[in-house]
């Protein structure tokens, strides 16, 4: 009989180290799946050289805790990068809350942050086309843009690049 009580003890002991250990190996979160809660459009789909537009980019947050950080590379395209008579230059970026940092890569967003659950953040960009720039039908300036952002009190992130689509440069 002493057996037999030593073993439910054995295995009564075991299940609160059974329960610690599989909470402990549980993987942290990770973003649910699907497509970034980012949009972003340009503000002219044709510009005139001399002219400007702008891109307003927005980050929605659709989880229920906030974004706490957020890290956001504006670039242009390869594409664009290749037209080589196309002048282009960032004029304005963000409004007097939020704004840019500039790098060797490409203008960085900074959002407003913490964002809370629900709430989304606006961020803008303009651009200049110079008067003596490439233009025509084929003569496009494009974007792309590295996302990546924290929440879960930084359990949980999501990343990934995203195309913005900025305007056509035309000759009027």
């Amino acid at each position: 009989m002493r057996r037999t009580h030593l073993s439910r003890a054995a295995a009564l002991a075991a299940c609160p180290a059974l329960v610690v250990g599989l909470l402990l190996s549980a993987a942290p979160a990770q973003a649910a799946t699907g497509p970034l809660p980012f949009t972003a459009v340009s503000s002219q789909a044709t510009t005139v050289r001399g002219g400007e537009f702008t891109l307003t980019l927005t980050l929605n947050n659709p989880y229920d805790t906030p974004i706490q950080f957020v890290y956001q590379s504006i670039q242009q395209t390869y594409a664009t990068s290749l037209e080589t008579g196309l002048k282009f230059s960032m004029t304005a970026c963000g409004t007097q809350t939020n704004g840019c940092s500039d790098n060797v890569h490409g203008g960085i967003a900074r959002y407003n942050v913490p964002l809370a659950p629900g709430a989304s953040s606006t961020f803008t960009v303009t651009y200049a086309v110079a008067p003596d720039s490439e233009c025509g039908a084929q003569t496009r300036i494009d974007f792309y843009s590295y996302l990546y952002y924290e929440y879960d009190n930084g359990l949980a992130n999501y990343s990934g690049i995203v195309n913005i689509p900025g305007t056509q440069v035309a000759c009027a």
